[in-house]
């Protein structure tokens, strides 16, 4: 039984986890579930931007299954490839080639903070609970944990405190803070995100080639401002002739 579903609306493709019953923790089954429904919607022309969500759980990280395997032999090569799996269910969703949104409801524990973190932007629940959990469990944050928060807000005194010392933050606070755009009632999340996604649904051609120059000029570090110039002007002189043609 799928524990990923995928549909496709108006052009823009919603990932939703869903094994409730163990809040959407993270599988290597399902991270690869995960990991095809992304591939997916990159390779379908039609798809201008994808929302993930969890429904009332949003992911409470990777089972402890995968943690106990790589604890109990780090370098034995399935246990090491089963994380590295968990790892690629959230790069895959930061890399692919369209807008992604994270709607999360309930709670965005490690592993499933790093997804929301790897999505291009947060729209959250009043009451959504993201916490790193790493060290509370007595492990290391992975999958670049740190790098992830400090990529989201800029903020070297937000990363301490959340990825060193395991603070949590919840719904409007996170807006306060730069860790998501926009919080919700609980009902109104996952249409708060299409919402959000609709504004680039028309057109998936731009679509593309819009996240792909905001990601490279907002990485880490950033780019100089006449980099930046130079990198805008290919696409946009494509969109302006496009544009004239039409």
């Amino acid at each position: 039984m799928t524990e990923v579903q995928y549909a496709v609306a108006e052009h823009i493709a919603t990932i939703t986890l869903d094994a409730p019953d163990r809040r959407n923790a993270l599988t290597v089954e399902m991270s690869r579930e995960l990991i095809d429904a992304a591939r997916t919607a990159e390779a379908d022309p039609e798809v201008c931007a994808v929302v993930v969500t969890g429904g009332r759980h949003f992911c409470a990280g990777a089972v402890r299954e995968v943690l106990a395997d790589v604890g109990r032999d780090p370098v034995e090569d399935t246990a090491y490839r089963n994380l590295e799996t968990v790892y690629a269910a959230f790069t895959t969703i930061g890399t692919i080639e369209l807008p992604t949104i994270a709607a999360v409801r309930g709670a965005a524990v490690g592993a499933g903070l790093n997804l929301a973190l790897a999505t291009d932007l947060r729209v959250v629940s009043t009451t959504a609970r993201l916490l790193p959990g790493f060290a509370q469990i007595g492990i290391h944050p992975g999958g670049g944990h740190f790098s992830l928060l400090h990529r989201t807000t800029g903020s070297r005194e937000l990363t301490a405190a959340m990825g060193l010392f395991g603070e949590e933050v919840r719904g409007e606070r996170a807006v306060e803070l730069g860790l998501a755009w926009s919080a919700h009632e609980d009902d109104e999340v996952e249409q708060a995100a299409r919402d959000t996604a609709s504004r680039v649904a028309a057109d998936p051609e731009l679509a593309r080639r819009l996240v792909r120059s905001f990601r490279r000029e907002s990485a880490p570090g950033g780019v100089p401002w006449e980099v930046a110039v130079e990198l805008e002007r290919s696409p946009q002189m494509w969109s302006l002739r496009r544009k004239h043609e039409g």
